[in-house]
């Protein structure tokens, strides 16, 4: 195994031991146990009395069954095993990766208030801030990725509440420089909010300043693309009562069945993840020696830009990465190239077990760079098929290009 290679999978193996043994049960009773803990649906809790019903557990870290919106048994074993890779203190789960999201953005920003964003960000986080947020009053400005610390502080303002990163940005892979966002946040008075759905695992959001992380566990956690399911985790007591009054009041819990899924995911994301962050490397590595490709956007090659901050503050890297063609390439003809593939789904998620395909041109929105002629772009999603075949499949779109002519 090359020196990269093992840079891109170490994290994974290291965590794999974690993801299998965490949120069980510490003591096995003499009458036996179930290795998988068992779902519990219901939305009624019962109680001998009101004594009972009435009281109140002063361990914050106990969740007390009260009505099933409020979070059922395997819900708060999951939230408990994404604290720990996490390396929080509490953690929320939520219904979708979007709503982990919304739901810190509504708990922490009211009338008034003003939030930074990414320009990088997800396209759905940054509709929420033009169209909710704003009928709000919050307003918001959004910054380079790469901002340096002397321009996010033009940025900030009184009333700034909320530094949103996103670490690698959505479509164009920057890392972010998270030590120096969170030195600007806190400085200021603001909370830095991380969407680390990429670098779950791998990148430890807490160790770094930040305050708050989200992550959408429809990907890599749950990994077999048949759950919607999100969570965040906090670093600190005084933001889990925020957040926590704040997704019981919107109604905020995920089902039992969801949760099950998820935590039954996670028990192999180690293995999976240590093996698509190989295959990527190996299928990225490729791509760059063909001519019809001019730049490969992962965040392990030294011209990925913040490749200096993912050298220094991962431990690893995933199986999703973007392709810029050619300059000449005609955009139809990448479309035609995408259609043509075999293996590759086309599809607008990420993180299973299969292999996608996304175009990204037109769909890059910026308010901070000038606008230009945009190169055709798609975003790889790499799972587990045989690599070759994979290899093959892409070869073969590719050469329908006329790549040996370029």
């Amino acid at each position: 195994m090359s020196r990269l290679e093992d840079q891109v999978s170490s994290g994974w193996n290291r965590l794999a031991s974690r993801l299998v043994q965490g949120g069980r049960v510490e003591e096995v009773p003499a009458s036996g146990t179930f290795v998988n803990p068992p779902v519990t649906r219901g939305s009624t809790v019962l109680f001998p009395s009101l004594a009972d019903m009435n009281r109140t557990d002063n361990r914050s870290h106990v969740h007390k069954l009260v009505y099933g919106a409020m979070g059922s048994p395997i819900q708060h074993q999951l939230e408990e095993l994404l604290t720990e890779i996490e390396g929080g203190t509490h953690t929320q789960v939520v219904n979708s990766g979007l709503a982990a999201c919304t739901v810190p953005l509504l708990a922490f920003l009211g009338h008034g208030d003003h939030l930074l964003l990414p320009d990088s960000v997800y396209g759905p986080t940054r509709r929420f801030a033009g169209t909710m947020l704003a009928r709000m009053g919050v307003d918001t400005t959004f910054y380079p990725p790469l901002a340096t610390q002397e321009e996010i502080l033009a940025l900030i303002r009184p009333e700034t509440k909320i530094l949103f990163a996103e670490s690698p940005g959505s479509h164009t892979f920057e890392v972010q420089d998270m030590p120096m966002l969170a030195d600007v946040a806190h400085r200021s008075g603001a909370l830095l909010m991380l969407d680390n759905t990429w670098g779950i695992g791998i990148f430890q959001p807490f160790q770094h300043g930040v305050d708050v992380s989200i992550q959408a566990l429809t990907k890599y956690p749950a990994g077999h693309s048949d759950v919607i399911i999100g969570s965040v985790t906090v670093k600190d007591e005084t933001h889990w009562k925020t957040l926590r009054d704040a997704a019981i009041q919107l109604g905020q819990c995920a089902g039992p069945d969801d949760c099950w899924l998820t935590m039954r995911g996670l028990r192999t994301m180690g293995v999976r993840l240590a093996h698509q962050a190989r295959a990527a490397l190996d299928l990225a590595l490729w791509l760059r020696s063909r001519p019809e490709v001019a730049r490969v956007l992962h965040p392990a090659f030294e011209d990925c830009p913040g490749h200096e901050f993912w050298k220094r503050d991962f431990t690893g890297a995933s199986g999703l990465f973007g392709v810029e063609l050619r300059s000449d390439i005609p955009i139809a003809d990448a479309e035609r190239m995408i259609d043509g593939l075999e293996m590759f789904g086309i599809g607008a998620s990420w993180g299973g077990y299969e292999s996608l395909v996304l175009p990204t041109t037109g769909h890059i929105r910026r308010t901070t760079e000038a606008g230009g002629p945009e190169a055709a772009m798609f975003r790889l999603q790499i799972g587990l098929e045989n690599i070759e075949d994979l290899r093959a499949d892409l070869a073969r779109g590719l050469d329908s290009l006329g790549g040996d002519e370029l």
